[in-house]
């Protein structure tokens, strides 16, 4: 199409050959493909002179639009990569997104102006199949390997309680000391509840823990540790702050808890989509920098 189009604007042959680069029986050969291919003639050709045929002329017409049409969509992809633009959904869990994930996507929007972000908080995070959103920012990597998954910063999973809880009830030497001890739950998606898995270095432990308190709510959780009532297993992202402070301090440090990495994840079908791609280097840029 764009050699026809080049070919009706020309004029000649040989024009059309001089602009291409190639010799008058070269354009000729290629014309006549073109109408052998579509089995109509497109152009009256003389030594002197050519003019479209009525077929020649829609064809051109056509061929106009079309490759006006692939010129823009290049041009709109170029754009795109240069300077990120569209809706981008994202999606991460209440305590994590509102304290780290939201100050992050307005810093992001501020560079990327052209982005209009959609953030949805949720208790647990979504299947991987789910295609409500473009990313979702998830601890552990998933074992899906139909999407991408991009760790974006290291994490731990610790276990945490008050001092005044270990001054009354002692600090536990061992996972099997646990059960005697009180342990708020938190329910995480299809996690197994009430099972804490501690890994040694020459053995993993499974320990079924017990407490009065249970809550699906992370930063409530800690609150209840914060007040006394029970050890905790938190990431470290939730409790750093606690910890320098000496509101919480660790217990049982030589043993290693299930990963609690952070990473963003998103459909295969978006690893060349310019917003995807920004947000997700913004994202570990900015975690780089904490």
């Amino acid at each position: 199409m764009a050699f026809f189009s080049l070919l009706a604007r020309s004029g000649s042959l040989s024009s059309a050959a001089r602009e291409l680069g190639i010799t008058p029986p070269a354009v000729t050969r290629r014309l006549s493909l073109l109408e052998q291919r579509l089995g109509v003639q497109l152009v009256t050709r003389t030594t002197r002179r050519m003019a479209l045929t009525a077929e020649g002329e829609e064809y051109l017409n056509h061929a106009r639009r079309i490759t006006a049409e692939i010129d823009d969509i290049e041009h709109r992809l170029k754009l795109a990569v240069a300077e990120p633009q569209g809706l981008l959904r994202v999606n991460a869990t209440l305590g994590f997104g509102r304290s780290h994930i939201a100050p992050i996507i307005s810093r992001f929007h501020k560079a990327h102006p052209n982005v209009q972000v959609e953030l949805q908080l949720s208790v647990n995070p979504p299947a991987s199949s789910d295609t409500s959103y473009d990313v979702c920012i998830r601890f552990g990597e998933p074992p899906d390997t139909r999407v991408i998954a991009k760790k974006i910063a290291n994490n731990r999973r610790l276990l945490c309680a008050s001092p005044s809880y270990i001054h009354i009830n002692g600090t536990p030497k061992t996972p099997k000391d646990l059960k005697q001890h009180k342990c708020i739950s938190i329910r995480h998606g299809d996690e197994a509840y009430g099972l804490w898995r501690l890994k040694s270095s020459n053995d993993q432990e499974t320990i079924k823990i017990n407490g009065p308190l249970t809550t699906n709510d992370g930063d409530i959780a800690v609150q209840w540790a914060l007040d006394g009532h029970g050890i905790i297993m938190r990431a470290e992202w939730d409790i750093s702050k606690y910890l320098k402070s000496g509101r919480l301090v660790t217990v049982l440090q030589n043993y290693r808890t299930p990963s609690a990495d952070i990473y963003a994840v998103y459909p295969q079908r978006h690893r060349l989509t310019g917003r995807v791609r920004s947000f997700v280097d913004f994202l570990i840029h900015s975690f780089e920098k904490n």
